[in-house]
């Protein structure tokens, strides 16, 4: 049994790296990739969060460029393949791609060095159709630092984040170390997101969240997505079965979180357990919550309902 639908905040499936490096420019519906059209469940309505991925190796205009040229490979693939896919920027467009019998594909950003730390490019980017961006990856740029360095934001970074928000870019702080995330504090202004973080209290990994995150998150209205990362999940990343994930679940409700968090699966994006490792499984969660005591509304939630509703109040332009 399969809920109404399912919204996922993160996959790399996009780009081509380490993860996912077919040479198959279709990479939306590669059969060499984990997430693809065709593996996605026929019943499930699907609201995919497909990220352009930059790593750190590029910056300035390197960075600009590999942008660029996923963006339009994006562009390229919603009309190649939009018989099944409809390219979406707020909430009433995901509905619409569903009433229609489509998925929904909408446009992220992982790494806000495709920035060129160039204040301009924001509102150009927005206006292109990104929707989420992941501030920093694992190391520097210029609008701060990830989990493995120990930085805070820059001076572009406070200033970026209300430029964000003025042009209906949603913050996510995915890889924001913290330091950054204390900072961030202090200038974000609307709701923001974590699109993959677990919890740092049952995980003890640098991405995850800390309690005190996950509190002020609760207390602003923001959304958080599971992700399925066996490193995120577990220390010692032995992940056997689905129950690796309801320790998660029970710590984020415990702190209030019930009603903002979602899943941010990071499929073509990191190792994944065998019990997480394909659309179907995935899906599968909603069956999973129900049997391990979850209501329906809190399965539901999870699975769709608190990102949709989330998104019906902050993904509006």
């Amino acid at each position: 049994m399969y809920p109404y639908g399912l919204i996922d905040l993160h996959c790399d499936t996009l780009a081509d790296w380490k993860y996912a490096n077919t040479g198959n420019p279709d990479t939306l519906d590669d059969p060499g990739r984990v997430l693809s059209l065709s593996s996605m469940p026929k019943e499930v309505n699907w609201c995919q969060f497909y990220a352009i991925y930059i790593p750190d190796e590029h910056t300035g205009q390197g960075a600009v460029d590999y942008y660029e040229k996923n963006r339009q490979n994006f562009d390229r693939q919603m009309i190649l393949f939009q018989d099944r896919i409809a390219p979406c920027r707020t909430a009433a467009d995901i509905e619409a791609a569903w009433a229609a019998g489509k998925r929904a594909a909408v446009l992220t950003l992982e790494n806000g060095s495709a920035f060129a730390g160039r204040m301009e490019r924001i509102k150009l980017m927005a206006d292109q159709g990104v929707r989420c961006v992941t501030l920093v990856w694992n190391s520097e740029n210029e609008i701060g630092s990830g989990h493995t360095t120990q930085h805070g934001l820059s001076a572009f970074g406070r200033e970026a984040v209300p430029e964000l928000e003025r042009n209906g870019v949603l913050v996510d702080v995915s890889h924001l170390n913290d330091p950054g995330f204390e900072d961030l504090m202090g200038v974000v202004k609307k709701p923001f997101v974590a699109t993959h973080s677990n919890a740092r209290a049952i995980c003890s990994h640098k991405r995850n969240l800390t309690d005190d995150m996950i509190r002020e998150m609760v207390k602003r209205n923001c959304l958080i997505g599971l992700n399925y990362f066996v490193k995120f999940l577990r220390d010692d990343g032995e992940v056997t079965s689905l129950d690796a994930l309801m320790p998660h679940v029970e710590h984020f409700f415990k702190l209030g979180a019930e009603h903002i968090l979602a899943l941010g699966s990071d499929f073509d994006g990191s190792s994944l357990p065998d019990c997480l490792n394909t659309p179907e499984k995935a899906a599968g969660l909603y069956q999973f919550f129900l049997d391990r005591g979850l209501t329906k509304d809190q399965a539901e939630g999870i699975m769709y309902r608190n990102a949709m509703d989330f998104f019906k109040r902050n993904l509006t332009m």
